[in-house]
């Protein structure tokens, strides 16, 4: 295995130039959909190294239950400072797979308290709580995908913005942003370095809604006039409106909008060219076949010292 097994759990900082430019250059789609898949690939394959790692750890340990055979000197060979990295490597597994298990088990709890508010409510696909606090949030899955709005926040939308608001929440449920959003923070709890990903997805996600309720209303100009009375009326607490529900920030908070005056100042401009990948001639086109290559060279490192592993163990365990 070599160098090989350690490269995938630093490759993911040839994503971070990508991460930056994406949000300013692409479309939110494509910028949603290429990083969630590096971060995706990068964290399975750091994890996957992570794994290897430990096998060569654990079997040093007097009293483990694995084959004697695995702790030989040619097993241990294999990776370099193999004492050191081995068994560093099983608090590190360990910590990674507890923190996406709670991870997970929070999401799905908070998903599971929503849905049981909402039961006794009738089964509408919108539902509008008499609430005095400003809100609105996506809510997929159960028996259908729901849009939860308060009184306080339609009070203060004219109709037009209304319009705004209920397409932005049907954007975020129609494109599964959740799945996008709980993918790439599963990664970020993985992999420490895809966190700067984590954050650009966020915002991706929120524009790429932004655009699709324009393109819904007819006007880019009432789409950003609504984001921007839906954070004032939120008084920049944690839910100003139009938010998508994660399953990570509480019952009525269920993600950040993403910073506002961003958000608004592209909708002020015009729409985004619609390009499935940018030309490698532009400095975000650079970075994403940077990013591209990174994820290819982790998939391929992680690969090599699986199957090298997997014949070293072999090799080592007497039949």
């Amino acid at each position: 295995m070599g160098v090989f097994v350690f490269l995938p759990l630093v490759l993911p900082l040839s994503a971070w130039p990508v991460a930056r430019l994406a949000e300013l250059h692409l479309h939110p789609r494509t910028a949603t959909r290429l990083l969630t898949a590096v971060a995706t690939v990068m964290a399975l394959c750091s994890t996957l190294c992570l794994a290897l790692l430990m096998v060569v750890g654990t079997a040093q340990l007097p009293g483990n239950p694995l084959p004697d055979g695995w702790s030989d000197a040619e097993v241990r060979a294999a990776v370099p400072y193999d004492e050191i990295a081995g068994k560093a490597a099983i608090p590190a597994l360990v910590l990674v797979l507890a923190v996406c298990a709670r991870t997970l088990w929070r999401h799905h709890r908070v998903a599971r308290r929503a849905r049981r508010a909402l039961a006794a409510l009738p089964s509408r696909s919108v539902v509008v709580l008499p609430e005095e606090k400003p809100y609105a949030y996506a809510l997929p899955g159960g028996h259908r995908d729901r849009v939860v709005v308060t009184t306080a926040l339609l009070r203060g939308l004219t109709s037009p913005e209304r319009r705004a608001l209920f397409a932005h929440e049907r954007a975020h449920l129609t494109a599964a942003h959740h799945r996008h959003l709980l993918a790439v923070r599963l990664a970020a709890r993985a992999n420490p370095f895809l966190r700067p990903l984590r954050t650009t997805v966020v915002y991706t996600t929120e524009r790429w809604a932004d655009e699709d309720a324009a393109r819904t209303v007819g006007n880019r100009t009432v789409v950003a006039r609504a984001i921007g009375k839906a954070a004032l009326l939120s008084g920049g607490g944690p839910v100003p409106g139009f938010a998508t529900f994660t399953g990570f920030t509480g019952f009525a908070g269920f993600a950040s909008a993403g910073p506002v005056p961003r958000r608004v100042a592209a909708l002020l401009r015009p729409a985004p060219a619609a390009r499935s990948w940018p030309s490698v001639f532009t400095s975000v086109g650079l970075a994403a076949w940077g990013a591209a290559v990174g994820t290819l060279v982790s998939a391929m490192s992680s690969a090599n010292s699986a199957v090298t592993m997997v014949l070293i163990l072999r090799a080592a365990t007497p039949l």
